[in-house]
């Protein structure tokens, strides 16, 4: 059974920086896309980032030049580091593992974690 474990969210002033990991377990990953989703109240998850298994990633515009995603194929993390925070991007965020080798925006990911909150103050 495939596990997602995403510690790391919680308040941060506009402007500020976060970092969160994801760590995967419950099967082989080789070959699976990994990413970030992200949902603030009232509105739509949309897409943030994510990863193919070579490190290969695509990043939403909303948060292109601000956010970075990494992978670290011999632990199961993923990591997502936020930079340059703004009030705007306080949502529920969820890390995703996917059996194909690529995620596109519109995609749904075949696996969830139970998400993590992220707040910004302004």
């Amino acid at each position: 059974q495939v596990q997602l474990v995403e510690p790391g969210g919680g308040l941060v002033q506009a402007g500020g920086s976060l970092r969160l990991s994801c760590v995967a377990s419950g099967r082989s990953f080789v070959n699976y896309a990994m990413g970030w989703f992200r949902q603030a109240p009232g509105k739509e998850r949309e897409f943030v980032a994510a990863t193919t298994w070579s490190g290969d990633s695509t990043t939403a515009d909303s948060v292109k030049g601000r956010f970075t995603i990494s992978r670290d194929n011999a632990k199961n993390t993923v990591y997502l580091q936020m930079s340059s925070l703004k009030p705007e991007d306080t949502a529920n965020y969820s890390c995703v593992v996917d059996p194909r080798p690529r995620l596109r925006v519109g995609d749904t990911p075949r696996y969830w974690g139970q998400g993590t909150q992220v707040t910004v103050s302004s």
